[in-house]
């Protein structure tokens, strides 16, 4: 499952997913607790928020403890205590990305490769938020992305370990962004988690060292 992917800068919110661009930055490649923008519905068009990415932050959690809720199964995001409630409140967003990496594993070791649309151009792939109330009266927000079942994906299958259970984000396509995000019944929701076909997606070897500039801002 995704744990790091490539965000979008602030112009492409506005050009390519007719969204607002937020006063806050965010780094080009993000990984757990890193804030990014997601879109969610708004009362007139899309709205772009900076969100932790990962549904519970580390600093929510009890000293010590580490668990990882950068994706979501969709076959049990309606049941577990950390998804359901916003699951069932449809608190739908759209994550915007240029790119996830998975590990191939096909050599006998872990290759990265960077998943993107052939196209070359950006997308977003289907998650949910919630708010959480800070100490100083501000409020914050989290995320995380959805994934699902992949062992027939022709591209998805590929990567991971040869005994995992396959998985895959979920790209929503673009004339779905809306019917995503303005959705009100759970299950209806569902319908719109489905897999990209492969002549859409292509993967490149990309090893870490050439792409992780965690340093570097658009």
């Amino acid at each position: 499952m995704c744990v790091n992917y490539l965000t979008v800068p602030k112009r492409t919110l506005i050009t390519h997913f007719d969204a607002s661009a937020p006063d806050e930055d965010w780094r080009e490649e993000v990984w757990q607790d890193y804030a990014a923008p997601i879109l969610i519905a708004g009362d007139l068009a899309r709205q772009t928020i900076v969100a932790n990415y990962g549904f519970l932050p580390q600093r929510k959690l009890p000293t010590g403890t580490r668990y990882s809720t950068m994706n979501a199964r969709a076959e049990t995001i309606g049941q577990l205590k950390s998804y359901r409630s916003a699951w069932h409140a449809t608190q739908f967003c759209l994550i915007p990305m240029q790119g996830f990496f998975e590990p191939c594993y096909e050599s006998g070791k872990a290759e990265r490769q960077l998943i993107q649309l052939a196209s070359g151009e950006p997308f977003a792939v289907a998650g949910i938020w919630r708010e959480w109330q800070e100490e100083n009266g501000k409020i914050s927000h989290s995320f995380t992305q959805i994934t699902i079942n992949a062992d027939q994906h022709p591209l998805m299958k590929r990567m991971h370990k040869a005994n995992e259970e396959k998985r895959s984000l979920v790209l929503i396509e673009e004339r779905d962004y809306d019917a995503w995000l303005d959705c009100q019944k759970p299950e209806l929701a569902r319908t719109l988690l489905r897999h990209t076909a492969i002549e859409q997606l292509q993967a490149i070897a990309t090893p870490k060292a050439s792409v992780r500039k965690q340093d570097s801002l658009f």
